[in-house]
């Protein structure tokens, strides 16, 4: 009688352990994802509630499946993927508490934000403490991943090296006999790195080229006269311009009148997100990125077009570079955890999502991307830019020049400004 109640009993426990393997192999639980962006403030407008949209469209059409070229798969393979947003207004201090709830009290599975690079590098730190996955998908330091090591935290787009070193070998063909040039940046890590990284390439690429002055002013400061009367009398032939969001709207709205534009053409490294909100504000000359290949630069392939169209048809604008950032932070992730189902053939943990995405090449709607920098954490791809020029009172961008990761990246393992300052050497 023991004997054959033992036996029944582990005929059940395996047939339990049997259901139990294929219900892991088979996980429907929707995939929960944190999701921080600004909703309110003044990068709302031009780069949250777009960065926010794109999830929207992507999360839908993946959900719905056999939608999205090339990611056909329903959901995170097979899995429905939910949302749970975070407002990123508020700095770095409000941003991280929001960061630990969505982990700790609404059991989110991965996050993908954040905008602000002083966000960034609070955040950074807190998801390997808490060894959440976290996808990076604006924030542009290289410090991230300069001045630490982690497990937990990916970023899926450039970084301010690639975006400035960029920019610099644009304006040293452009103005190939250039001799004083000023600049203007936010005075926080994304400005100090802009600049740092392309005043110390032209100290390469056109060392006779002077700096006439920078000017720093806070993050969010909205007010600019100061500034640009200082940048109109300083006599910089051009000038690099590092504002994003709706410091470079006030900014361009305040210097447009006064004919700083004109008179000291600006390379704008965030500048798409202006060209269908505020185009008419500029002039001939205006250099343009997109902080990748992104938005008017993005390559004409199925997945772009398909993209560029859904979001056109759903929101009645353009996507901007914030828009594709989103979205390749989630192609980066579905395509990472697909790899990693594919080969576990069972639901994948946060370990082999991590071994996925490790120096992973995926498609995205800016081309491919290549995970090879930070030890595999930290993306590269070509960097764009191009001179705004009005043809029959249309905005359009001409002397279009691509930078390849080669250009413009340090070899990994080597600090930026170390690379600059070796005169670019691999």
């Amino acid at each position: 009688m023991i004997r054959s109640f033992t036996t029944a009993t582990l005929s059940a426990l395996a047939a339990a352990a049997l259901l139990a393997g294929t219900a892991q192999a088979q996980e429907t639980r929707p995939l929960r994802i944190g999701v921080i962006t600004f909703l309110s403030g003044p990068a709302a407008g031009p780069f949250g509630v777009p960065a926010k949209n794109a999830a929207d469209l992507l999360v839908e059409a993946f959900n719905k499946g056999g939608v999205v070229p090339g990611y056909e798969q329903k959901g995170f393979g097979g899995r429905p993927v939910e949302l749970a947003y975070v407002d990123e207004a508020g700095g770095p201090t409000k941003v991280v508490t929001e960061y630990r709830n969505l982990v700790s009290r609404q059991n989110v599975d991965m996050v993908i934000g954040v905008i602000s690079s002083g966000d960034c590098l609070a955040v950074a730190p807190v998801a390997e403490e808490m060894k959440k996955l976290t996808v990076l998908f604006d924030c542009s330091t290289n410090r991230v991943f300069e001045e630490a090591s982690y497990k937990y935290v990916f970023r899926t787009t450039t970084m301010a090296t690639q975006e400035n070193v960029a920019a610099a070998r644009y304006v040293a063909e452009m103005y190939p006999n250039l001799k004083v040039f000023s600049g203007v940046n936010p005075n926080y890590a994304w400005g100090q790195d802009a600049w740092s990284d392309f005043t110390e390439s032209l100290k390469q690429l056109k060392p006779q080229a002077q700096i006439a002055t920078n000017v720093t002013p806070k993050l969010g400061a909205g007010q600019y006269n100061t500034e640009i009367s200082a940048l109109l009398a300083s006599g910089g032939e051009m000038m690099q311009n590092s504002l994003w969001g709706g410091d470079l709207e006030a900014f361009v709205l305040q210097s447009s009148p006064r004919g700083l534009l004109k008179k000291s053409p600006n390379i704008i490294i965030c500048g798409d997100t202006i060209l269908e909100r505020l185009g008419n504000q500029l002039v001939d000359g205006t250099m343009i990125g997109a902080r990748g290949p992104n938005g008017p630069f993005a390559p004409a392939t199925k997945l772009n077009k398909w993209f560029s169209k859904a979001f056109h048809d759903q929101y009645k604008s353009t996507p901007v570079y914030s828009s594709y950032h989103m979205a390749t932070a989630f192609f980066g992730a579905k395509a990472a955890y697909e790899k990693a189902l594919k080969a576990k053939k069972a639901t994948p943990t946060d370990d082999d999502i991590i071994a996925s995405f490790e120096r992973l090449k995926f498609e995205s709607v800016s081309g491919i991307v290549d995970m090879s920098l930070g030890k595999g954490h930290q993306a590269v791809q070509h960097v764009p830019y191009g001179t705004v020029k009005f043809v029959d009172g249309k905005l359009t961008l001409t002397n279009v020049k691509y930078y390849t990761p080669e250009q413009i990246s340090p070899p990994d393992g080597v600090k930026s400004i170390d690379w600059i300052r070796s005169g670019f050497k691999r």
